[in-house]
């Protein structure tokens, strides 16, 4: 799914009433009568107190049309605008005069603290204040106002984004920003709710299809893109009937010193269990007997040295090397990197102490074949790009380092973002299981086992980050978020890929259609 721009959002709107030869007011009409929709179908006409609060611009209107249809099919309705500028847009205007037609109750204006409604824990608000337009901060009043709804407990939906929430930055106050329970975004996700600065402001969200021109939609270019089933299942690659192991590739994984094996078994496991024909791991002399025992699917070979690894060298032609799991940090170690990289033309897919050594000699950095997959977790991101002020600022500065080094870079995170030049892909898997020690090696071994059956980078690592998640998604439905451990990732791979095509199941309640 394309997670559109502010700018692309207006530009589909604007060419959207052109093509289907209505007015702006009509789309808004449309965007609003499902939000009703949404509310009407869970709701059922219960009589609980409903309170829209709109602003005087677009998202203001969209509220109106809301409370509009909230009235005609009899729900307990409150409204409200917030009286925060003389500037009204016309499709406001028009909503205006239409819900002033349709009740006595006129909304209340509030222009002040002293005119906030009295608002209980059970009651719902529907906050249309501020849109994506929203180019300032909120006055001081309505700051308050939207500390009154988070003091008061209410469920609260916020219409397409949280009011005082902007599309391409971190506010610097949170109380200026709504926190919702809920927010219905038209046509598109917002990159904002997937990210760990702003996607507190919305604990949940859901789009909503207003029907934006399918064209534009289907050929329009955005800069990210929000990666789920259907965006992975182009990807996959089926095998044939007559396949044998040599079609797959020869996954070469190297890591490990006195004391971390472990992560080089679980690398080395990930890759053959989501498909690599053949795995050899290349480790210290100390691990030969773990990787032989833990691990018996596997060839190895072991470095001259007993506790780390002090000279890169082997004679096989491996399709793709993933390295640095457990692999350590010492002078002998980093120095046998050096002297890999410089030669090296298999492609690689970098994570840990081989990140760690890269961030202590950058230089190295040109040596890498591009599209090296890097996969760093937070402080080795750090160590690679430097620090960042906020999140939009770390994509900044992820993507130009991608650019520079030709590299695609792994953003670990509850939505994990794969960056590769102008591009972000946002994947929607995984779990808070998933912060437990080694599911980064497994990573690392699950994209490096992809590349070795044919996909190219980018797509073995976005399908690669969408499997590594759904498998832990589906390991926490018997285990739950506190026991699942690596190993259990592993295991659930085959069900990964089986899920891919599995049919959803379908809702049983349709929406209710509005008067009109």
């Amino acid at each position: 799914m394309k997670i559109f721009s502010k700018e692309q959002i207006y530009e589909g709107d604007a060419l959207t009433s052109k093509k289907q030869n209505i007015t702006s007011t009509e789309l808004m009409e449309r965007a609003g009568i499902q939000i009703f929709n949404w509310l009407h179908v869970r709701m059922q006409g219960a009589q609980v107190p409903i309170h829209v609060f709109c602003g005087i611009g677009n998202n203001g209107g969209d509220g109106l049309v809301v409370a509009r249809h909230l009235i005609t099919h009899g729900y307990n309705v409150k409204t409200y605008v917030v009286n925060c500028s003389d500037k009204r847009t016309k499709d406001f205007l028009i909503n205006y005069d239409l819900i002033k037609q349709t009740t006595k109750k006129w909304p209340e204006m509030l222009g002040c603290e002293a005119d906030f409604p009295e608002i209980h824990k059970d009651d719902i608000i529907v906050d249309a204040i501020f849109g994506i337009g929203l180019n300032r901060p909120a006055d001081d009043w309505v700051i308050s106002l939207f500390v009154h709804f988070k003091k008061s407990q209410a469920f609260t939906l916020s219409v397409d984004i949280p009011s005082g929430m902007y599309t391409d930055q971190v506010p610097e106050d949170e109380n200026a920003v709504v926190w919702a329970n809920y927010t219905l975004s038209f046509q598109s996700p917002k990159l904002i709710f997937f990210l760990p600065d702003t996607s507190k402001f919305s604990i949940q969200w859901e789009v909503l299809d207003i029907g934006i021109d399918r064209e534009f939609l289907y050929v329009t270019e955005t800069e990210a893109e929000l990666i789920g089933k259907h965006e992975v299942l182009p990807i996959y690659k089926p095998r044939e009937k007559y396949a044998h192991k040599g079609d797959f590739g020869h996954s070469f994984i190297i890591g490990g010193s006195y004391g971390k094996m472990g992560a080089v078994v679980l690398s080395s496991r990930a890759a053959l269990s989501i498909g690599a024909g053949l795995v050899t791991a290349f480790v210290p002399k100390c691990g030969y007997q773990i990787m032989q025992t833990a691990f018996p699917e596997a060839m190895v070979i072991t470095d001259e040295q007993e506790t780390h690894i002090s000279n890169i060298s082997f004679d096989i032609e491996p399709t793709v090397i993933g390295l640095g799991m457990g692999m350590g940090t010492e002078a002998q170690t980093i120095s046998a990197l050096e002297k890999f990289l410089k030669s090296n033309k298999t492609p690689l897919v970098i994570d840990a102490d081989g990140l760690n050594s890269l961030s202590k000699k950058k230089a190295l950095l040109k040596h890498l074949p591009e599209q090296t997959v890097l996969t760093p977790h937070p402080k080795e991101l750090e160590r690679l790009i430097g620090t960042w002020k906020d999140d939009f600022d770390k994509l900044s500065k992820a993507k130009a380092f991608s650019k520079k080094h030709k590299v695609i870079l792994v953003i670990k995170g509850a939505n994990t973002i794969t960056v590769f030049n102008d591009k972000y892909y946002v994947n929607t898997t995984g779990n808070p299981g998933m912060a437990t020690a080694g599911t980064g090696d497994v990573l690392t071994g699950v994209i490096t086992g992809l590349i070795s059956q044919g996909y190219d980078a980018l797509s073995a690592t976005v399908f690669g980050v969408y499997l590594h998640g759904k498998a832990a998604d589906i390991a926490i439905e018997d285990l739950g978020y506190q026991s699942l451990i690596a190993s259990h990732v592993i295991e659930a791979l085959g069900e990964a890929y089986i899920d891919l095509f599995k049919q959803p199941e379908q809702p049983q309640v349709e929406a209710a259609q509005p008067e009109k």
